[in-house]
């Protein structure tokens, strides 16, 4: 029979190295993830150490594709994991990053159209007239004044506004109405009674203006047509030079509304078109999906949304100065197609630099499950 050894009190201090400096190696294992678990757990609502089990990359790559779950990979593909985490997802002051900056850079931008337009300012025109004829194929029950604003070039519009300038004895009022009407069909041929009947169309009566500025689309695109506006941006400024920018239109706007489109939702059943031109790339993908969602609360029936803004061409491309992303049309497709929204038409911009950004129109309407 063996019997136990003795336990030895008398351990030299070299036997006892390997047991101190296993306590202090695991002693500063834990105290690391506490810390990266403290710094994190505003983010994540947690107060256990379960996150703090997985490396610090897996936390960081999570944050990310919560925020950009369509993007991320091409993010990462430009942008070191730790960069790209400072430059979006981060979260300072209970502010996330890619919002803040965008604040940031715009609080430099001044409040007139050639700061709406950045370096662009020449492409305003074309960029104007593709938008009324691109939102006229969406809209109907419009009075002959408003289809004169939207005839398609200015050749047509000087023809139509001489021959139109004949004035009628007010006693023949009907007749001058049928005269205008006869004008345009004749003008516009199969378009005009399309258009003028509107039958399935939205209506013209209040449209919301989605990244707003100092209200360029609103002035050109959407009061020649729409009885009201509202307008939603996030600068202060921008919006307290919408009045003068109107030029007596101003008292058309029936609402205000400085938020961030992120914070921001549509009144329901409340407008006949709401149209987001070059403000979708300031969202994230998870708040562009949620954002396009409530706005299908936000529309009337046969309400449509607009979406117009710049489109890579493949993948996604963070752009830093501005703190935006400009998404391909695969990854906008996606985002749409799990809102419910169905897209009605598609459209490229055309007359813009080959050197630019493509820019898209996606016209969208609710899906039969929101209807």
């Amino acid at each position: 029979m063996t019997l136990p050894l003795p336990l030895r009190k008398d351990r030299s201090p070299r036997e006892h190295q390997p047991q101190q400096l296993f306590t202090l190696a695991k002693n500063i294992f834990i105290m690391a993830y506490k810390a990266a678990h403290l710094a994190f757990k505003s983010r994540w609502h947690k107060t256990d150490e379960e996150l703090c089990r997985h490396s610090m990359s897996f936390v960081l790559h999570m944050a990310i594709r919560n925020d950009f779950f369509q993007s991320y990979l091409y993010l990462l593909e430009n942008l070191p994991l730790v960069k790209l985490y400072g430059l979006t997802s981060q979260v300072i002051n209970g502010e996330m990053q890619f919002y803040a900056r965008a604040k940031h850079f715009y609080r430099e931008v001044p409040a007139t159209e050639e700061g709406m337009m950045g370096d662009y300012m020449e492409l305003s025109n074309t960029d104007i007239e593709s938008s009324r004829e691109f939102l006229r194929k969406f809209v109907g029950h419009f009075s002959t004044d408003c289809l004169m604003l939207l005839l398609p070039s200015s050749k047509v519009w000087d023809q139509a506004s001489s021959l139109m300038s004949v004035r009628f004895p007010s006693s023949r009022g009907q007749m001058e109405m049928r005269n205008r009407k006869s004008l345009l069909s004749r003008i516009m041929g199969d378009e005009f009674s399309v258009l003028s009947e509107g039958v399935g169309k939205a209506g013209t009566n209040r449209a919301l203006d989605c990244g707003s500025g100092i209200g360029r689309i609103s002035k050109h695109v959407l009061l020649p047509v729409f009885k009201s506006v509202e307008l939603v941006d996030m600068m202060e400024n921008f919006l307290a030079e919408v009045p003068n920018y109107l030029q007596g239109k101003e008292d058309r706007v029936e609402m205000y509304y400085c938020k961030s489109l992120q914070e921001f939702t549509p009144a329901p059943q409340r407008y006949d078109v709401i149209w987001i031109q070059w403000v979708s790339g300031c969202l994230t993908d998870k708040d562009l999906l949620e954002f396009l969602i409530r706005c299908q609360n936000g529309l009337k029936d046969n309400g449509v949304i607009i979406l117009k803004d710049n489109v890579a061409r493949e993948g996604c491309i963070l752009d830093c100065l501005d703190s935006s992303v400009i998404r391909d049309l695969n990854i906008l497709h996606s985002l749409i197609e799990m809102s419910g929204l169905t897209i009605l038409r598609e459209e490229r911009q055309e007359g813009f630099p080959e050197q630019c950004v493509p820019v898209w129109m996606l016209a969208m309407q609710k899906g039969p499950a929101h209807s």
